[in-house]
């Protein structure tokens, strides 16, 4: 159940409420318990909405969950936007990182409702007329005391828009499509740093399955003076975002320092830890990064998904992996993509390392996994034999003949023999690279062809056998 709040003082927020009586069948009733300024009188009721008119400003209003019948799971604050910043459809959370200059405490931030921004947020981009922008803001101004978690929904920036029936009525279209939405989801952090309208974090959400509760901006933060004579309202974050993770968007070490301090648990992560990690399990996750590397050291998750303890550290023969690559590297990205839950990558992830980790035979979730069962009583994970056998299918591109033997990739071919060339008389230089490439030359009158400088080479790239 949501409960939205309309604002007398705020025409804005008027217009939005006067599109959401037009777009449901609600019934009206009458709460002679309540002043009508307090959000008594007349109010609205719908399945899973009630609506109630308050004289005062959003931002001065103190816990008006209390003032609902419906015992809310969820508030929303229709209200305008204000500022330099053109057709704007936006949302955000309430608090003060600091001092409390437009309502709320000093040092305090209301509960936040993560998952229920990120649908608003999508809402907003489904319904938004031509011309209008959507956004997401940082954490300011009051309440700091609702009730419930909530956030704000807004139409702006100026009276143009306030008064604008097609941006009322997306925003009216957004508050109703908040029904039935949980206010939280597994996946949630607290953003530090950034700009006011908070691109990166919108990247996140809008990019990734993760949802950004509290968001402290630059102005926030710089608010705060030093961090450390602040942690209560640092702590608060994570606990009004129900979060555990933080993102810092630019260069904040003694705030880092007082993170690690705080007495909640917290982990700062990279933009770059919340791609790879996206939806899989966070245990796996866990798992994958003690046994077998941090993401921050360039450890890629890949399509296979398995039980914490069910997955198993192999080499592959890294001759093997860097020859392949230099014949086909997307393909030998997509090779161990597919097969391993995780791997190590070089070069700033650009290539793939020479460790994974691999799910143990018979325990992959992925129910369109193609890994071929144990032979015999062994246990060793055959998903390696299978990247090998892959890889090996990469050196065909190049090689004349290519064979998997039980401890070895076999490779062969025909190829120019400099010393050959040389017996013929070839001077090294632009002739050894014609011949290399298939050209005949002449030497002192003589043609020299390219089958003659060629001889057969094997070259082998040894595995441990997992039989």
């Amino acid at each position: 159940m949501i409960a939205i709040v309309e604002s007398r003082a705020d025409r804005a927020s008027e217009h939005v409420c006067d599109r959401l009586r037009e777009r449901a069948d609600w019934d009206e009733r009458t709460d002679d318990t309540r002043p009508a300024a307090e959000g008594g009188g007349t109010y609205y009721r719908i399945e899973d909405a009630e609506l109630r008119s308050f004289d005062d400003l959003h931002i001065d209003l103190e816990r008006p969950a209390a003032a609902f019948d419906c015992d809310p799971d969820l508030l929303v604050f229709a209200s305008r936007h204000s500022g330099d910043t053109g057709p704007l459809l936006t949302g955000h959370f309430t608090g003060n990182f600091g001092p409390a200059e437009f309502g709320g405490e000093p040092d305090a931030l209301a509960e936040a409702a993560p998952n229920a921004l990120v649908r608003l947020f999508a809402a907003f981009e489904e319904y938004a007329p031509e011309k209008y922008d959507v956004g997401m803001e940082c954490t300011h101004h009051g309440p700091t005391d609702v009730g419930c978690p909530s956030l704000f929904a807004e139409l702006g920036s100026d009276d143009e828009q306030w008064d604008d029936p097609a941006g009322a009525g997306a925003v009216a279209r957004a508050i109703l499509d908040l029904r039935d939405v949980d206010p939280h989801r597994e996946r949630q952090l607290v953003g530090f740093g950034g700009n006011h309208y908070a691109p990166r974090f919108e990247r996140v959400v809008r990019e990734t399955e993760w949802a950004v509760g509290h968001m402290a901006a630059d102005w926030a933060l710089e608010a705060m003076d030093h961090p450390t004579a602040h942690r209560e309202v640092l702590e608060r974050a994570f606990e009004a975002s129900d979060a555990e993770i933080a993102l810092l968007d630019g260069e904040w070490p003694v705030l880092e320092e007082t993170l690690d301090d705080l007495d909640v648990d917290c982990r700062i992560v990279g933009e770059t830890w919340l791609r790879e990690v996206d939806d899989r399990p966070l245990d796996l996750v866990d798992a994958v990064e003690a046994d077998l590397g941090a993401v921050a050291d360039g450890i890629r998750f890949g399509d296979r998904v398995a039980d914490p303890d069910s997955f198993t550290v192999v080499d592959l023969p890294a001759d093997l992996v860097d020859t392949a690559e230099g014949i086909d590297p997307d393909r030998v990205r997509a090779i161990v993509e597919a097969h391993a839950v995780a791997f190590e990558t070089e070069n700033g992830g650009s290539r793939v390392g020479a460790r994974l980790a691999v799910p143990d035979a018979g325990t992959d979730t992925d129910s369109d996994a193609d890994v071929d069962a144990p032979a015999d009583d062994s246990t060793a994970p055959r998903p390696r034999r299978e990247i090998i056998e892959r890889l090996a299918d990469v050196l065909a591109e190049k090689f004349d003949a290519v064979r998997v033997e039980d401890d070895a990739v076999v490779a062969e071919e025909t190829a120019f023999d400099p010393s050959l060339a040389r017996e013929a008389g070839v001077p090294e230089g632009p002739k050894f690279g014609a011949l290399a490439d298939g050209e005949p030359v002449t030497v002192d009158g003589e043609t020299v062809s390219p089958e003659r400088v060629r001889s057969e080479r094997t070259r082998r790239f040894p595995f441990r056998s997992d039989r």
